[in-house]
């Protein structure tokens, strides 16, 4: 594999110098590469139904000259003849298409030199372990997932000679154990090395959960309730935050969910706060133009806004400074600080209230407000006195990220989980959200 990456490498850095001496006075570029090398495997009813190995590259080149930009995508072997016909190719239809386009005002080219070369390497099971493995703990469950893993590499490039080289091992196994009724307990089992002893504890705690589903669900009326979100509900809730808060362009143009925290006007929970951390190496530091954002960045500070995240065409726009934020100005590598709330803890400090491990179908039901709406899913609990009594039918909530991370915050768990993101369309997605539970006063659920 080693070899393979190599070669891999020496072809990305072979296009970006044969461009760099074929392109003409008046024009820049960026070269964006996305590829992997990554076993699939998805099962249903603990069972293998599908199983292979995906090799697959794409490039992204963007043209610049006079104002003007415009891209093309081409798949990328690591064969340096195949991928230089196809990089030039695009070059040729680039200097054709420029002349005929509307100019940008706000273009931001290429500057700087930074360079990067970052590779982390796990302990991932190989092909001919991975099954046998996954399966000697689920064989009497009704266990479905896919399991995504292997090799995940992203690199940049430009004209000005800026270049970025980004690998990293990992795995996600994304599953759901079902009972008879049609309930499930969802779980995810991920990161850089497998661990068959923390495996081992997820699939337990999960039979744990499957037992309790059995019971007749509990309908609650609509109101609110003291609730415990578990750390992946707290990830679902987090991950709202990249839909149009964070980003200052949001924040100039009147979209965002947390303009009244930046203006001063509203304060979050003095127990919130939250940064870009990219210490744990799942996810690159460089963005879409070259530019590295700081190992860690600040963004909610003890309930108070003290960074949004600013790429450079934003910057240029509204005379900010820019932090290396990507051009959609999403969080890339979030963590929630921890609190007190021990895990023995969580269910005697509920008390009487809901349990919820899961949410779904998240979006913006007030924006400038900062409303989330959404429902609960898979196992999600009545508790009473500090006991599960119920599992509860699904509810939709409508609340303010004011009200549960402000004044209805009662604490955070003092341990994280990393939630990670395990969407495969196109490709594997990197990274994900480092979270702990966390416990609120009067969660509003409408219906």
């Amino acid at each position: 594999m080693k070899a393979e990456i190599s070669t891999l490498e020496v072809s990305f850095n072979q296009i970006l110098e044969t461009l760099i001496a074929k392109k003409a006075e008046n024009e820049e570029f960026t070269v964006k590469l996305n590829c992997e090398r990554s076993q699939f495997t998805r099962l249903n009813h603990a069972k293998i139904r599908q199983t292979g190995y995906v090799s697959d590259g794409s490039v992204e080149l963007t043209l610049m000259a006079d104002q003007r930009s415009s891209f093309r995508q081409f798949p990328f072997t690591g064969n340096w003849e195949t991928d230089w016909q196809a990089a030039y190719k695009a070059l040729q239809e680039l200097r054709d298409e420029l002349p005929v386009l509307p100019s940008d005002p706000y273009q931001v080219l290429p500057s700087g030199n930074n360079t990067s070369r970052e590779v982390n390497t796990g302990n991932l099971l190989t092909a001919d372990v991975l099954l046998p493995n996954i399966l000697k703990q689920i064989n009497e469950l009704d266990f479905t997932g896919i399991y995504a893993g292997g090799i995940a590499i992203r690199a940049y490039g430009d004209s000005c000679g800026q270049k970025h080289w980004f690998a990293t091992d990992s795995f996600t196994l994304d599953y759901s154990l079902f009972i008879e009724s049609g309930q499930a307990v969802k779980g995810i089992f991920a990161g850089s090395n497998w661990e068959t002893a923390a495996y081992t504890a997820k699939i337990s705690e999960a039979k744990k959960l499957i037992k309790l589903l059995s019971n007749t669900p509990k309908e609650l009326p609509k109101g609110q309730y003291k609730t415990y979100f578990a750390p992946a509900a707290v990830a679902d809730l987090l991950g709202m935050l990249s839909w149009g808060a964070v980003s200052e362009a949001d924040i100039q143009q009147g979209n965002s969910a947390l303009a009244s925290l930046s203006r001063q006007e509203k304060q979050l929970s003095p127990a919130f706060s939250l940064k870009e951390n990219f210490q744990r190496g799942l996810v690159p530091r460089f963005n879409e133009l070259g530019e590295t954002a700081t190992p860690e960045l600040p963004i909610i500070d003890n309930g108070k806004l003290v960074n949004t995240l600013i790429n450079s065409r934003t910057a240029k726009e509204y005379k900010k400074i820019a932090n290396g934020a990507n051009s959609s100005e999403t969080l890339r590598a979030p963590e929630i600080s921890p609190g007190n709330l021990v895990y023995e803890q969580i269910l005697p400090s509920l008390d009487t209230g809901l349990y919820v491990s899961n949410l779904h179908y998240l979006n913006w039901s007030d924006r400038p407000k900062g409303r989330i709406t959404g429902m609960t899913r898979y196992a999600c609990f009545w508790v009473e006195n500090g006991e599960i009594v119920a599992p509860i039918e699904n509810l939709r909530f409508d609340e303010s990220l004011y009200r549960f991370w402000g004044e209805n915050l009662v604490d955070f768990t003092n341990f994280q989980e990393f939630i990670p993101e395990v969407g495969t369309y196109e490709s594997r997605q990197l990274g994900g959200s480092l979270v702990p539970g966390m416990l609120v006063d009067d969660f509003t659920y409408t219906l």
